[in-house]
């Protein structure tokens, strides 16, 4: 469970890195001399975090924080942030962007389905502003999404940014937060597009040395949220065998201060989240002892981002619920 105090330890990270301009990855196509390519200009509202995807997640952290624990100490810092970043002028600013030369498939998928579960976030709270500030970029970014999943014949089954299996599970929530029917009929017509007919999936495979995601995983928990209880249970024996064999085990990081080592404590979190969804809560406990004291105070390779992972597993609707082990 997220406690206050797990919040406000993982706000202070967010709070701290959404502002923080410098170390920052570009991503930006200079398509001529003289063009604008400073973050801060480009981006008003996600210009922190080392890059701009990481920037939208530990926003969302900031927005579920705020949420899960509205009398936490950082509230009021915590609501001053989204008011500077998540105003209509700065999404006017993002947006353009998207529309320029350099954004039709910038963040393509991952980026884009953090801004939709950030969107999603936002409108479960209650009062705020920031939901209809951003709600062009993401009406936007789901239409996107929406052609993406339509035109695309194969998934990306790798275990880190590219994903697919990821970005439908997070642009699900968000079609099922603001009723975008067309949007959940699409990712579920995908879904079964690209994974029914799995079988026997190589565990052996797992983990990369590049893995902040479970690729087998991933695709388990959006299958479980696609299909209905009987097709995904038989689904679900064919895919993975009840022995879990690596997957069942922490991975092995030797530096944590390597930027693409701390992959794999992220790898331990989102770990732990898809357990916590799939009913195995033994292993997910497991997984957040193993990832989650590098989440806070640790190198700024990994305080970037890791948090967000933290705060999606300690704050599933299904830890609520008390997961079952298996």
């Amino acid at each position: 469970m997220l406690t206050v105090e797990d919040a406000g330890a993982f706000a202070r990270v967010a709070l701290a890195n959404v502002e923080r301009e410098y170390p920052r990855r570009l991503d930006q196509l200079v398509t001529g001399p003289g063009q604008e390519w400073q973050p801060r200009k480009l981006h008003p509202a996600f210009y922190g975090s080392y890059d701009w995807h990481s920037a939208v997640h530990m926003h969302w952290l900031l927005a579920r924080v705020l949420r899960l624990h509205p009398s936490i100490a950082e509230a009021g810092k915590i609501s001053g942030l989204l008011d500077r970043h998540l105003n209509v002028e700065a999404v006017r600013q993002e947006l353009a962007f998207f529309n320029g030369p350099g954004g039709m498939t910038f963040e393509r998928p991952y980026g884009w389905a953090w801004l939709l579960e950030l969107q999603a976030e936002l409108l479960r709270l209650e009062e705020n502003p920031w939901g209809g500030a951003l709600a062009p970029l993401a009406a936007e970014i789901a239409r996107r999404f929406e052609k993406y999943l339509e035109s695309s014949p194969y998934p990306v089954r790798a275990g880190a940014h590219g994903n697919t299996a990821f970005a439908c599970v997070l642009a699900l929530d968000y079609a099922k937060t603001v009723g975008s029917a067309m949007l959940g009929r699409q990712i579920e017509a995908t879904a079964r597009r690209w994974y029914s007919d799995d079988r026997d999936y190589p565990i052996a495979y797992e983990p990369s040395a590049d893995d902040f995601l479970s690729p087998a995983l991933v695709e388990a928990l959006l299958m479980k949220k696609v299909l209905p209880a009987r097709e995904f249970s038989a689904w679900m024996r064919s895919f993975l065998p009840f022995d879990l064999g690596p997957l069942a085990e922490p991975p092995v990081v030797v530096d944590h201060t390597d930027a693409k080592q701390s992959h794999l404590d992220g790898l331990c979190l989102s770990r732990a989240w898809c357990f916590v969804e799939l009913g195995y809560a033994n292993l997910a406990e497991k997984h957040l002892a193993a990832g989650l004291p590098h989440s806070v105070g640790g190198h700024y390779h990994g305080e970037h981002w890791l948090a967000s992972f933290a705060v999606l597993a300690l704050s599933s609707p299904a830890t609520a619920e008390g997961p079952k082990s298996p």
